[in-house]
């Protein structure tokens, strides 16, 4: 059992070495650097897969005799993890990783330049890779099923198109309800906030909610994102606009969610392939958890306000408490994923998971991507992008070669809603904790309840164990139409 430790040791720490190189990447590294450090993340990364896969790993696997409830554990995923992994030859890993690490450079010029063509050529390579990827994995329905799982284990595309669907026509009464009121003033978070003080507010909120910054750190990078290397160094990046307070201070609360899950993780995991979140659903419930259901309410606010007209006296001028809670709730199609509000976020989602399936599928050619998104946002937000940087090319994910992450996004507001909700049960009042600035209450049932397991519970398992039922999309229906019936008025 410990030659067995000590070698999942070896490859969780080629796989933490990975993530620094990978982190450096978005971060720190000068742009020539992108060739060579994808040949490095590559080397790692295949290195991890073989020593994973290899005949000694499975000796140790069957001859290994679990002392205690975390070997057992262990020993059951770990078995699990080899069995996908030696349907994928080491070279296609390889390979798969030095695509993504030429396409990050080519998609962060693209976008910039708004120069679509200049990352196609890239995004066909990880198309082409994850369908190779899928074929070696199998699947029962469709290849899209095999990269799902990836990231959402046990999920099928079909079980998701239904959550979506019933989401979807739920959602479409409540948006109508909303154009048709009055739209909320949003010029209170459109102002001049000066971007030092946007990154001293933000992190030192998260620092209050839990985030210890003796174990992480927050930087800057095109596309916000937390990362781990382990439960002691977990980091969040973010970005700012000057005249959009949004962004910057509910991504950095976003990401916040994210870290305090990981560094949440019981430490008796360290160094072991259980140390990890469990799904990127469940990941993704306690990023949106913190960014919507504690920091875009009420409570929170009669907390943070009068610290936020302390932080910026000119910007929040003549501006009450109410009418900056209503600007930061107001609902408006917009282009952008990470700037949209909570009732159109989930069609943000929908609408990337229906195009990746159909690029798997060859259904959609890449070079047709830019005009099939552009129709599909006239269609489902009633709003076109004036260019690709804001279209298609506005998320990293597919540089990443990430293709099946897109609907844990929403998986994971649904699994939000239902563990918030859990926790009002157990915990009773939590309004009045959040409004006094105590965020110990709520936080310290996420660890016992979520954080703590890290992947010793599936995401089912967990939601069945906190709330009672497994994922349902109701309860987040509930909060939406309690929440903006209030602010709209229907």
């Amino acid at each position: 059992m410990q030659d067995l430790r000590d070698r999942l040791t070896r490859i969780t720490h080629l796989g933490q070495a990975a993530a620094i190189l990978e982190w450096d990447m978005e971060t720190y590294m000068p742009e020539g650097g992108a060739d060579a450090r994808a040949s490095q993340v590559a080397t790692l990364r295949s290195m991890a897969h073989e020593l994973l896969t290899a005949n000694e790993t499975v000796t140790l696997l069957e001859n290994a005799r679990p002392e205690s409830d975390i070997d057992l554990d262990l020993v059951r995923i770990v078995k699990r993890d080899v069995a996908k992994a030696t349907k994928v030859p080491s070279k296609l890993v390889a390979a798969m990783a030095e695509a993504a690490g030429r396409a990050k450079g080519a998609w962060q010029k693209a976008r910039a330049t708004n120069d679509f063509p200049l990352f196609a050529p890239h995004l066909e390579r990880i198309v082409d890779l994850s369908r190779q990827h899928a074929d070696a994995l199998g699947y029962a329905d469709q290849p899209y099923d095999a990269l799902l799982d990836q990231y959402e284990e046990g999920a099928s595309t079909r079980q998701v198109a239904d959550v979506f669907e019933k989401v979807r026509l739920e959602l479409v009464p409540i948006v109508q309800a909303i154009q048709a009121a009055a739209p909320l003033d949003e010029s209170p978070v459109h102002r001049a906030f000066p971007l030092d003080r946007q990154w001293s507010f933000g992190l030192d909120m998260v620092q209050r909610m839990g985030y210890d910054l003796h174990h992480g750190r927050q930087d800057v990078s095109t596309h916000p994102f937390s990362t781990s290397f382990s439960i002691s160094d977990v980091r969040i990046t973010t970005r700012s606009e000057e005249h959009f307070f949004n962004p910057a201070f509910f991504g950095t609360l976003h990401e916040a969610g994210h870290a305090m899950y990981e560094q949440g993780i019981d430490r008796a995991l360290e160094g072991l392939p259980l140390a990890d979140g469990t799904s990127l659903g469940i990941h993704e419930s306690q990023s949106r958890m913190w960014e919507n259901l504690v920091g875009r309410s009420r409570a929170f606010w009669t907390y943070a306000w009068p610290l936020a007209r302390q932080t910026f006296p000119e910007s929040l001028a003549n501006t009450t408490q109410e009418d900056f809670y209503r600007a930061i709730n107001a609902v408006k199609p917009s282009t952008i994923r990470v700037e949209a509000d909570e009732v159109t976020y989930n069609l943000h989602i929908m609408l990337r998971f229906e195009l990746e399936q159909e690029i798997i599928s060859g259904r959609i050619a890449i070079k047709d991507l830019p005009e099939a998104w552009n129709e599909r946002m006239v269609s489902w937000l009633g709003v076109r992008p004036e260019s690709d940087t804001e279209g298609v090319l506005q998320d990293i994910h597919w540089s990443l070669g990430a293709i099946g992450y897109f609907p844990t996004y929403a998986l994971g507001n649904l699994m939000s809603v239902q563990l918030f909700e859990a926790a009002r049960r157990d915990l009773g009042d939590l309004e009045g904790p959040v409004s006094r600035g105590d965020f110990a209450p709520l936080l310290g049932w996420l660890r016992t309840n979520v954080h703590q397991w890290g992947r010793r519970r599936s995401a089912d398992e967990i939601l069945r164990s906190a709330t009672g039922s497994p994922l349902s999309a109701e309860p987040w229906l509930a909060y939406a139409r309690a929440k903006f019936g209030n602010l709209y008025g229907f």
